[in-house]
């Protein structure tokens, strides 16, 4: 790819050129991964590390209870990974049924915060698993940079200390929450030192153990016991029994590139979709911030977000397959669909005929990784575990309770999932890791930032930093206020239902990139990193 290394938006970054590089949200966290790089670890060893401290600097997105995602490059082929919670042994329909009651559809009430919001944190299996399999340094030295920090204490920034505050009137009466994130009765203030010294003692334990204390040991026990005593379901025995799972990336050509995701039950799937019916189209011929190049993109995510409301779920009980979703022929028809004149609601088709952080790593052995974890809202669920700093996601809230939809909620099953890191390869060799922040922005951040790169041969930083459009469920569109005010008046006038968004604490999806620049990964990479967080990229 020859890039074109100007930047045309306004931005305060430049890209990163180094043989080893860490890009994440928080620059402590960038730092945490390059001290392991220094100390002669790989790539694996930096994103754990970088992932772990994200927990402390960042509890607004993720947290030990957070869920993964990974997709890895180990020099010689891709790996997947599945770490995603399930849901504790008691759950179905009728349990929500007996505690909350019915909606006015006849469907089991279902909470948004609290512990019946919370599957089987998947993280810590995450980091243990991808460290067991590829890690280099000691798993407890690996994740040392966080204790210290969440020991020590730090200055909380800006964007972090905005949400934080966002969050409290939701939150602080969740077991645990005001003990843990609330040391004043408040939200920390920008600048102000926090610590979180139970998990500097869980993430040591954590260490010691490779993971093995977090689902069978004190760290559990204690989870556990917390969710007798405060209305849960978990028990010991879901912790003990939950697994992370190695999978196959699916993928999509797009303009001779191959883009790999996660299978389901997560939604990466979607961002195949869309530029599996991108590619039936010269957007490369239109300017890039057109309002032609711009509608395609949008009709394009709708189409896709039709087929994965429906559609996606955890894979046994999914109707159709990925590969059904991902057909040429299907995805040819769906193309049809698409009116250059006018904005389209869009049904489902019919594939088969009759708060959230992302990192990225790589070393100058040439392995990558593309890594994703998250609380889901803001910090989840809102339970914090007295004395271990361990706040637990809300996943769960992904479940429907429709006993018709394959995403039902049932025992041990997972939920529909918005986390998916992403991977570029061409011609078997890796291009890029990378992946976009932000719910059910993250699929549309994909497609944005590579039509950019791949169509229009922006560079990741010029890519990172240019004016986004978000899909909404209702298939309204909101629009950072930086779009082109002509392009959001064509927009308009073909029929899009437009919300222009003036707010720089408005999730658009921050993301970060790594570029391998060839294929000898002595000559290095250039890594991005989005200012819509405080995105910070770092290397050697």
């Amino acid at each position: 790819m020859s890039f074109n290394w100007n930047n045309p938006y306004p931005t305060v970054r430049i890209p990163l050129f180094a043989r080893n590089a860490v890009s994440t949200s928080q620059p402590l966290a960038s730092q945490a991964g390059v001290r392991m790089l220094l100390r002669g670890g790989n790539a694996v060893d930096a994103a754990i590390a970088a992932a772990a401290a994200l927990t402390v600097v960042e509890p607004v997105s993720c947290g030990l209870g957070s869920d993964a995602f990974a997709i890895l490059w180990d020099g010689g082929e891709l790996h997947g990974l599945n770490a995603s919670g399930v849901a504790p042994a008691a759950w179905s329909p009728d349990y929500y049924r007996r505690k909350y009651g019915e909606e006015g559809n006849g469907q089991a009430k279902r909470p948004v915060r609290g512990w019946d919001a919370v599957t089987v944190p998947g993280a810590v299996s995450a980091w243990a698993a991808l460290h067991e399999r590829f890690g280099k340094l000691p798993f407890a030295e690996v994740l040392e940079p966080a204790a210290e920090i969440a020991e020590r204490g730090y200055a909380v920034s800006p964007i972090v200390a905005h949400k934080w505050a966002a969050a409290i009137p939701d939150l602080r009466d969740q077991p645990g929450f005001a003990q843990a994130f609330m040391p004043h009765g408040r939200a920390p203030e920008i600048g102000e030192k926090f610590v979180l010294a139970d998990a500097a003692r869980s993430l040591r334990q954590i260490g010691a153990t490779g993971g093995r204390a977090f689902y069978e040991g004190e760290l559990a026990e204690r989870i556990a016991a917390y969710s007798a005593a405060t209305g849960g379901a978990m028990t010991l025995a879901d912790l003990r029994d939950y697994r992370p799972e190695w999978v196959k990336p699916i993928a999509k050509r797009y303009r001779g590139y191959d883009v790999h995701e996660i299978p389901p039950n997560g939604q990466g799937i979607a961002a195949l979709i869309a530029l599996g019916i991108l590619d039936r189209f010269d957007l490369a011929g239109l300017p890039v911030d057109s309002v032609d190049s711009q509608h395609l993109q949008i009709e394009a995510m709708k189409l896709a977000f039709a087929d994965i409301y429906r559609y996606v779920s955890d894979p046994r009980s999914m109707e159709v397959t990925p590969q059904e979703m991902l057909s040429d022929a299907y995805l040819a028809e769906r193309a049809k669909l698409i009116d250059m004149g006018r904005a389209k609601h869009f049904d489902f088709g019919m594939p088969r005929a009759g708060g959230t952080v992302y990192l990225s790593a790589a070393d100058e052995s040439g392995m990558m990784i593309s890594f994703i974890q998250s609380n889901y809202m803001g910090f989840g669920s809102g339970v914090v575990v007295p004395g271990t700093g361990i706040s637990l996601q809300n996943r769960g809230y992904g479940f429907s309770m429709d006993p018709a939809s394959p995403n039902v909620v049932a025992p041990g099953k997972r939920p529909f999932h918005t986390i998916i890191p992403a991977f570029l390869t061409r011609d078997g060799a890796p291009v890029m890791s990378f992946g976009v922040m932000g719910g059910d922005m993250q699929p549309q951040g994909h497609l944005q930032t590579l039509v950019r790169m791949l169509d229009y041969q922006q560079q990741p930083q010029a890519a990172c930093d240019a004016p986004r459009w978000k899909v909404n469920r209702d298939f309204t569109l909101d629009v950072e206020a930086t779009l082109d005010a002509g392009t959001a008046a064509a927009l308009q006038a073909r029929g899009h239902q437009i919300k222009s968004i003036d707010d720089p604490y408005m999730d658009f999806g921050s993301g970060q990139f790594i570029w391998r620049l060839s294929d000898d990964p002595d000559q290095g990479y250039v890594a991005a990193s989005d200012s819509r967080r405080d995105g910070h990229a770092a290397g050697f």
